[in-house]
């Protein structure tokens, strides 16, 4: 969930306006192609072996997902690997129609495995209020884990904040000849339940957890930089520029770089305001 995107606490099993509009798939590097909506994210990896998944959005962009992956001339059993960012509705709600439809194995990290399992329920900041279609991963990651299938590597990331398990991916992408580094955000959200300063936190040590995630964003290679929505790397503007004729439009280190520190400014006022006593 972006902190960008309409908060669900009103209506949390829909969509927030326009995040979840169909839309073409694109082809970013050679081999990956985002097979999401208009903001809520899915990648498709192809290699020798089939291919994996990274993402499923809300349980209704799943039927958009399988679409978008058939008009690109593939049958969705190819997908032999579900990878997840983070268990939040609009990235793991289609997870289990997809797992089903695919015959996939899924992978995910410890803490947002066992909330997929629960449906999102007992979430640390939206309690209940963001369920979903329960989904039980086949295999559990571990910080800096690789998951390869037939040439293609994905590294596990987890940097927890906006979950607890919330896991941002690296992978060599070859985008107009050349091998770049793309990193893919789980999310760095704090949405409005989450507090942060130590005598009201959300979970112990959540703050702690984003800043040791913030020093591995800010850290990491990013050549290609994407995430779990299309809002946070102006997903729409590249794909613009991409469909006239820029091969590399998705290469954006500098705005990676941007990104990371505009928004880490953001989280420690946010932490300054909490700890002074905002609401």
């Amino acid at each position: 969930m972006a902190a960008a995107i309409a908060f669900h606490a009103a209506s949390p099993a829909r969509a927030a306006p326009h995040d979840n509009d169909p839309m073409a798939p694109f082809e970013i590097g050679d081999g990956v192609w985002y097979v999401g909506a208009s903001d809520i994210a899915a990648y498709l990896f192809k290699t020798r072996a089939g291919l994996i998944l990274l993402d499923g959005g809300y349980d209704t962009t799943a039927p958009q997902i399988l679409a978008n992956i058939r008009s690109l001339g593939f049958d969705p059993k190819a997908v032999k690997i579900l990878l997840s960012t983070h268990g939040h509705l609009d990235h793991a709600g289609g997870l289990a129609q997809l797992k089903r439809e695919t015959g996939a194995m899924l992978y995910a990290s410890a803490l947002d495995g066992a909330l997929m399992t629960r449906g999102g329920k007992g979430d640390f900041g939206l309690k209940d209020m963001a369920p979903y279609p329960p989904v039980t991963p086949d295999r559990t990651l571990i910080d800096g884990q690789t998951v390869s299938l037939g040439g293609v590597t994905l590294t596990a990331h987890l940097t927890p904040g906006h979950t607890r398990g919330c896991t941002t991916w690296t992978a060599p992408m070859t985008v107009a000849g050349k091998v770049r580094q793309a990193l893919i955000l789980c999310s760095n959200s704090i949405l409005p339940p989450y507090r942060l300063d130590a005598a009201h936190e959300s979970y112990p040590g959540i703050a702690a957890d984003y800043e040791k995630s913030y020093a591995f964003w800010r850290s990491a290679p990013c050549e290609v930089f994407l995430a779990s929505h299309g809002i946070f790397f102006d997903m729409q503007a590249k794909r613009t520029a991409l469909l006239a004729g820029k091969i590399d439009a998705f290469v954006d280190p500098a705005g990676c770089k941007a990104f990371f520190d505009k928004s880490y400014a953001g989280f420690k006022a946010t932490l300054a305001s909490q700890q002074g006593g905002a609401p």
